[in-house]
């Protein structure tokens, strides 16, 4: 800093160009689908999506017959919701491992991540609702001496 600054204008002068966002690019295959790995606890979901009607196939089930609550099929919806783009694309997926809330929300980070590969512009709004970290939750393991992970053995004085 050799020379001292006099006013604000020069002081915006001496401010560093802000770095651009970086620009991401489209990811397809041969087909024209975009490929994704979602996980959640145990569970990992490898999901292709395509343009199409909407249907969503899970381990070549619909996905009214794999995931019978409601709670799951809304929670696999929630990225298409958020990119206002249900009923635009064909959801393929494969899911192995894990429970029913896992597998669905294995599903949901997949299809989060391949709608970025798709759709590179969807990022920042998939970002803001969350659905592009992956939930690092697992069970913790039974310790020994413990009932469960935690959990003592009842106590007694006699």
């Amino acid at each position: 800093m050799a020379e001292t600054v006099q006013s604000m204008e020069g002081l915006a002068s001496l401010k560093a160009a802000a770095p651009e966002a970086p620009h991401y690019e489209k990811k397809v295959d041969a087909q024209g689908r975009a490929y994704a790995t979602g996980k959640r606890k145990n569970a990992v979901a490898r999901v292709w999506i395509k343009p199409g009607s909407g249907k969503i196939t899970v381990n070549t089930r619909t996905v009214e017959q794999f995931f019978a609550r409601p709670v799951l099929r809304m929670l696999i919806q929630q990225p298409l919701v958020t990119a206002n783009r249900a009923g635009q694309y064909d959801v393929i997926c494969t899911v192995s491992g894990g429970g029913l809330s896992g597998q669905a929300g294995a599903v949901r980070h997949g299809l989060s991540k391949a709608l970025t590969y798709f759709e590179p512009e969807l990022r920042s709004p998939l970002k803001k609702g969350g659905f592009l970290t992956r939930d690092s939750r697992v069970v913790e393991r039974k310790k020994y001496g413990k009932a469960k992970a935690r959990r003592s053995f009842q106590f007694s004085k006699r």
